[in-house]
């Protein structure tokens, strides 16, 4: 299987950092590309194109992260706010304490889903897919 069949490495690498971050009691912080469509933070506190969140577990309810996305509540000056970073938005995950962590360069799946969402495909006369099956 080629490389650029599998599945993204930025996912599985995250969450083992952020466990690891997590079992020396230390303080996960991600830094945010906000370029990215699909990320939802507050404009307000991006600089550069960028956001550092923090994502402890006593600073943010509701927490997932999955192969796609990381999704969070915060407050964000008292203001409760709903938090989605894709995984293609992901820059770095580091710890606050001693700003130890890893930085996450691009990979080729994200390019590609790039390419197919910026070229669809128009298909004419086709019927959407029925989402009801019929059983008899």
């Amino acid at each position: 299987m080629e490389y650029e069949q599998m599945l993204p490495r930025r996912p599985y690498l995250f969450r083992a950092i952020y466990d690891w971050i997590l079992d020396n009691q230390l303080t996960p912080y991600i830094l945010v590309n906000t370029t990215v469509p699909g990320v939802q933070v507050p404009r307000q506190f991006i600089q550069n194109n960028q956001i550092v969140l923090n994502i402890a577990p006593h600073s943010v309810g509701q927490y997932l992260a999955n192969n796609d996305r990381i999704e969070f509540n915060a407050r964000f000056s008292g203001v409760s706010e709903h938090i989605i970073v894709p995984m293609e938005a992901l820059v770095s995950i580091y710890t606050r304490e001693n700003g130890m962590g890893m930085g996450f360069h691009d990979e080729p799946q994200y390019e590609m889903q790039r390419e197919k969402s910026s070229n669809p495909t128009t298909q004419i006369d086709k019927k959407p897919a029925n989402p009801f099956r019929v059983i008899k």
